[in-house]
């Protein structure tokens, strides 16, 4: 059985399909009821990443886990080796990581310092791991979504700085091959998506996809870490916007990963856009 946390974002939910596709005995684990129907086969339980006994009764028969931080969870929480400890005397042999490719870029980041520390416990664990760094990500244009809607504009910062984010399906792509497959097993692999595109262009591809233009309005640095501090952690805020606004060139590159360990390659900005249009009618 794989058990996957997370279960209902935008990594966690295309995962279980893909896992429940491929004959897999999956069991969801997040903090809310999901607000969707979950795939045949398919058991949820309730419980915290944050609060690691409440995972004991999930974990019961899993073999393999994906462990996806979320939110405050970057920044704190109950220590990964509490974690790793009940994962371990579960019975669990296998760990994957959702980390961020910030840990191997900018490895003194103290914005991603949680993150970092959760690689090395599971490193150091004994079981069998792997870990996924994926770049930004294509769904957070989801932000944008509102004011699309009632007002045909995108206000973001540094407008023509462009970076190859990824769409969260290839990232539980990714993550579906190296639960499954030994062979991955002490990888660590750097997700990005096809191609580098900037604030602007992402705002030029939703309105073609609308089929009418969205205005883009480039905020200043302050301006983008008052909004952003409303739903993330200050350290997590300046480490994103040192990314977004001077991006280091392998934060800039394209990465060959997703299409090597899927056999596809990795979805364009464009064709995320194209799947969840309906977000921003």
């Amino acid at each position: 059985m794989i058990l996957v946390t997370g279960a209902t974002g935008n990594i966690g939910r295309p995962l279980i399909s893909m896992l429940a596709a491929a004959g897999e005995q999956v069991t969801a684990v997040s903090r809310s009821t999901p607000n969707f129907q979950l795939p045949g086969g398919v058991i949820h339980k309730q419980a915290d990443l944050d609060n690691a006994e409440s995972l004991r009764p999930a974990l019961k028969g899993a073999e393999a886990m994906l462990i996806l931080l979320a939110g405050q969870l970057n920044a704190f929480g109950e220590s990964p080796e509490f974690l790793l400890d009940v994962v371990k005397s579960s019975g669990v042999e296998r760990v994957v990581l959702v980390s961020s490719q910030i840990v191997g870029t900018r490895p003194d980041s103290v914005s991603h310092g949680r993150l970092r520390q959760f690689e090395e416990t599971i490193q150091q664990s004994g079981l069998e791991w792997g870990i996924l760094r994926p770049g930004g990500f294509a769904s957070n244009a989801f932000a944008w979504a509102e004011s699309v809607r009632t007002q045909r504009t995108i206000a973001a910062p540094f407008a023509d700085v462009a970076l190859p984010v990824i769409d969260p399906v290839d990232i539980a792509a990714a993550a579906d091959v190296v639960l499954r497959d030994g062979k991955h097993s002490g990888g660590i692999y750097e997700l990005t998506g096809p191609a580098a595109i900037t604030p602007r262009q992402q705002a030029e591809t939703i309105g073609q996809a609308l089929g009418e233009p969205v205005h883009f309005a480039e905020l200043t640095r302050e301006q983008a870490r008052e909004g952003m501090l409303r739903f993330m952690p200050e350290p997590v805020v300046e480490g994103t916007l040192d990314i977004l606004g001077a991006p280091l060139p392998r934060e800039q590159q394209v990465s060959p990963t997703v299409e090597q360990l899927v056999d596809r390659p990795a979805h364009s900005f464009g064709e995320w856009v194209a799947r969840n249009v309906t977000a921003f009618k």
